[in-house]
Parts: structure tokens; sequence; C-alpha cells
């Protein structure tokens, strides 16, 4: 029992990870596209610069429960996809160091190089997550011993990269939402028009994405079996419909809200398919790591349910309060501090 609560719990993480952290990825993906001037290019920098350090709590919360939880997965996962990892944490590294120092010197091309640097720190993670969760929805190649027979080009197959365009383009939508809501005049219509573009293609990818995984996965059956868990795909295409609806209306924020529910959907809706399984092996199914043969011990599991229902509503309540602070549209006296948060 305990070690499906802290499977539902790892699955949560991710999702509200993916909602929080996916608009500043976007945002930061955006910026060569959408900034056109000095003003427009800080505007977004400061959109999310409250935000995006807070919201990877949420990374470090998901990676510490896999570790602590399930520490024969951790083990497997960090090896199997180390190659992968080591770039989404020197990207969110390299995006931490270009929102504290690019407003450290006036010069034209020391801002512009950490704006590309930005764009590629931003828009890297949003796709190699895709990869490596469409990778573990499908299994990948760990043998019996658990030792990871592949390389991180094993990891560029149809159906990851598929997932890495969708998360991309997924992460894209969601930061154009969010800049429609913080940015002003000329960069807001043209976030949300960008937004409006973005919702196609978007819509295309969850398509052959959900039809991939028929073929692709074993995600199904645990749906065919537990007719309940469609709840989980349906919040997602009511998000996807409801967000379009509410953008064409004008309802900023009710479009961003009803485009996290779809990050959210999305993301449960591959978590409940693994279960029981949290790394399931495309070699022999008997090297598969479920929730059973990974768990830690029950006094362990037990210890740690007590922590996070004493910590989480503490984050939880810090993060709100960081919202509503700065919920407001980015202004001209935002502006006068070089420093993005």
């Amino acid at each position: 029992m305990l070690e499906t609560i802290w499977f539902a719990l790892w699955g949560v993480l991710w999702a509200v990870y993916f909602m929080l952290d996916g608009f500043d990825l976007g945002a930061g993906a955006l910026l060569p596209f959408l900034a056109k001037n000095e003003d427009e290019k800080r505007t977004i920098y400061h959109a999310t610069g409250p935000f995006w350090d807070g919201n990877e709590v949420w990374l470090i919360t998901a990676g510490g429960v896999t570790f602590a939880a399930f520490p024969l997965a951790y083990a497997v996962m960090f090896s199997s996809l180390y190659s992968a990892l080591m770039l989404i944490l020197f990207c969110l590294i390299i995006r931490g160091v270009a929102m504290e120092y690019r407003g450290k010197l006036e010069g034209h091309s020391w801002r512009d190089g950490w704006d590309w640097l930005l764009f590629i720190s931003s828009a890297l993670p949003a796709l190699l997550f895709g990869v490596a969760f469409a990778n573990i929805f499908q299994g990948i190649p760990i043998d019996i011993e658990h030792i990871y027979r592949g390389s991180l080009f094993t990891l560029l197959n149809p159906y990851g990269l598929l997932g890495g365009l969708l998360f991309l383009c997924l992460f894209l939508y969601h930061g154009a939402l969010w800049l429609g809501i913080k940015a002003g005049g000329e960069l807001k219509e043209r976030a949300q028009r960008t937004a409006k573009i973005l919702w196609v293609p978007l819509l295309i990818l969850a398509v052959v994405f959900l039809v991939a995984t028929w073929f692709a996965t074993n995600l199904y059956a645990n749906y065919l079996t537990y007719p309940v868990l469609w709840v989980l795909p349906a919040l997602a295409v009511a998000g996807l419909l409801a967000t379009r609806l509410f953008l064409q209306q004008g309802a900023a924020w009710k479009s961003w809200f009803a485009s996290s529910a779809v990050v959210v959907g999305a993301t449960l809706f591959g978590v409940a398919g693994l279960y029981p399984n949290l790394l399931p092996s495309s070699i022999d199914p008997k090297a598969s790591l479920t929730v059973v043969n990974a768990a830690s011990s029950p006094l362990t599991l037990k210890i740690m349910l007590g922590v996070a229902l004493v910590m989480v509503p503490v984050v939880i309540a810090y993060q709100v309060w960081v919202y509503h602070l700065f919920r407001h549209e980015v202004t001209p006296d935002d502006l006068a501090y070089e420093e993005g948060y």
C-alpha cells in the first residue's frame, strides 16, 4: 500500500513540476522569436524571474522522492539516462547563470550571448524531458542485472523523439500563454498570437502521440482494466479544447489554467499507465523495476510520508504567496531593476 501511495506522489510531483517549470522553459525558448527590442527581452526575464527557481524545487523533490522511496529505480534511471539527465542538469545551471549575469554588463554581445544561452538551455530540457519520459513509457533496454544496454542515441528512437516534440510544443504553448498574461503592449499581443498558432501543431502532436502510444507501449492495458483511469487523458483533452476557447475569448488566466490541466493530465496519463512499473524493460519483462522490487523499506516509506505531510503544504503555501505577490503585469517600473527577480 505504501509503495502505491509513493508511486502516486511520485507521479504528482513530476506533473506539478512540468506544469510550473514548463511555462518558464517555454518562455525562455520563445525569447529570440518574440522579443524585438531590449525592453521586451527584459520583460521576458522579469516575467519568469521571480518563479523559475521556486518551480525547480518540485524537480528536486521529484528526484529526491525517486532516490528515497525507490532507490534501485533511481540508480538504474540515472545510470541508464545519464547523458540525457546530465545535459538537462547543465542546461538548468546555465539558465540560472543567464538570469543572474545578463544584466551585469551593458554590451550587446554580452547580453545577446546570454539570451542565446537562455534559449538553448530552455528548449533543450523541454525536448529531453519528453524523450526521457517517452522512453520510460515504452521501456528501456535494461537486462536482468539492471544494466543499461544502450546509449544516448538508443533513446532517440521515433517514439522518444515524438515525446520530445510533444513536450517542447506543449511547453512553448504554456510559455506563450504566460507571456500573454505577464507582458504588456505589442509583446503581449505577439505572445497570444503565437499561442493561437502553436495550438494547432500541439493538437496534432497530441493525437499522433496517443495513437503511437497504443502501438509502442503497454500503457493502455491499465486503462482497459480500470476504465476510471480514462479521466486522466480526458482531463488533458478537455484542457486542450478549453484553453483554445478561453484564448479566443481573451481570458488569459483561464487559458493558462486550462493549459496547466493539459500538462498535468498528459503526465498522469503516462504515469497511471506505467503502474506497477517504474522502469519497464524492453529486453525482458522480468528485468522491469516495479513499485515492489524497487521500493525502500516500509519504515522508510512511513517516515517519508510523515515528513511529506508536514513539509509539502509549507512549500505549496510559499509558492502560492510568491505567485500572488508577482501576479501583476511587468511594468516599466519593474524594468528599472536589472535583475529579473
